[in-house]
């Protein structure tokens, strides 16, 4: 076959037994615009090839045109389903940068940590939802939908929108807790522990659900080591790597919480890591829900980096000046790089940021956990059917907005 033979999803080769087969890119259980190049035996895979390259949204690009806290809006669309874990990561970055990393104040600590958390667990319901529906059970993805509706609520109350709030900026967050917030966050923690029963009991002795996952795509933790797994997919490994716990960001070093690991490695271990990630997720919602209850500022007070509140513009020249710069130029940021990470849901992202000590960035690269997480298909598809292909993508939760950013 030449190499400019198009691809397409029909037979483009065959020898003997094997032949080879496109999957994707728009098949829909592939969660995203990949396409694998299979070449298979009968039922069994012999070797999977993963081909990115269809969204190309250019995101790094841009935002080295846009002013840095424009370029936040961009980081929130990589990660769709976890949008403010990009705007975090991206403004603990800048902050860095800025100096101003250790002036963040305790409630803009702590809000961010609890949007953290409720992230999680509204992306982790996508997942699972999804994942159930590949499988062929779909009550689970209703039960999965209601408590993400619960979460989007508290993301538009809190930020104006539901899927990209773009709430978390660089020096805290924007605007304080609307009334009635925590008060809907408690009803929340109450409602969550009966909807896990109800999916676990969906899913987790489902004999069928076992059968299609139990020994399926499994990673040995020297494997996920070499591929540069992370997050819940290197944890059903036995790899207790956490970077909340190894290198602590928003206050995660003074909240008590543990690290669910599996030994097995294979699709049922890692659907066990993330219902106990979910659940280890209440907990520490629950425990920063307490810290809430104190009032403070919830930006640092610097009128270069953050605009002044908007009822002084009318009373202070001064702040209307900051206004104007701010919105008009942006502010600028001392020259140097910096490398930040955090857990998302689906591993470490990592934005490595170089500013020339301009009002826009120099350069963004980061480092998205779903690319790195896909390499590992290839490993582990070969010896597997047709069928567990669909299961192991699944399992490992891509998101193809930061795939091919």
């Amino acid at each position: 076959m030449s190499m400019s033979t198009p691809l397409t999803p029909e037979i483009v080769s065959q020898e003997g037994n094997a032949m080879v087969l496109s999957m994707g890119p728009q098949h829909p259980s592939t969660h995203g615009v990949l396409q694998i190049m299979l070449e298979i035996e009968g039922e069994s895979v012999v070797k999977a090839e993963p081909e990115i390259g269809y969204l190309h949204t250019g995101i790094e690009k841009n935002m080295e045109n846009l002013f840095w806290s424009q370029g936040q809006t961009n980081a929130e669309r990589m990660d769709y389903l976890a949008p403010s874990s990009n705007a975090l990561c991206y403004a603990l970055a800048v902050e860095k940068l800025l100096g101003i990393d250790k002036d963040i104040p305790p409630r803009a600590q702590a809000i961010r940590l609890l949007q953290m958390e409720l992230t999680r667990i509204a992306s982790h319901c996508v997942w699972l939802g999804t994942h159930a529906i590949d499988l062929g059970a779909i009550s689970c993805f209703f039960y999965c939908f209601d408590i993400r509706e619960n979460i989007l609520d508290l993301q538009e109350a809190a930020g104006g929108a539901r899927m990209h709030p773009n709430y978390i900026r660089v020096g805290g967050v924007n605007g304080d807790l609307p009334a009635g917030y925590l008060e809907r966050v408690d009803a929340l923690v109450e409602k969550f522990p009966g909807r896990m029963k109800d999916l676990r009991g969906l899913l987790q002795a489902n004999p069928i659900f076992q059968d299609r996952t139990i020994d399926v795509g499994i990673m040995t933790a020297e494997e996920a080591i070499k591929w540069g797994v992370t997050g819940p997919a290197l944890r059903a490994s036995g790899v207790a790597y956490d970077i909340r716990k190894a290198f602590p960001y928003t206050g995660y070093d003074q909240i008590e919480f543990d690290v669910p690991t599996r030994t097995e490695g294979d699709a049922y271990a890692r659907f066990l890591v993330r219902l106990d990630e979910m659940e280890e997720s209440l907990r520490i919602i629950a425990k920063i829900r307490k810290v809430l209850n104190t009032p403070g500022p919830t930006v640092v007070d610097d009128p270069k980096i953050v605009a002044p509140p908007k009822e002084t513009i009318a009373l202070s020249m001064e702040a209307l000046i900051h206004h104007f710069k701010i919105v008009s130029e942006g502010f600028r940021v001392p020259p140097g790089d910096v490398y930040q990470a955090i857990e998302s849901p689906r591993g470490e992202i990592g934005y490595y940021i170089v500013s020339n000590g301009e009002n826009r960035p120099y350069r963004v690269r980061t480092r998205p956990p779903s690319m790195y997480n896909l390499q590992c298909l290839k490993g582990i598809a070969p010896g597997n059917l047709i069928a567990d292909l669909v299961v192991m993508i699944g399992s490992l939760d891509p998101v193809f907005g930061e795939v091919d950013r």
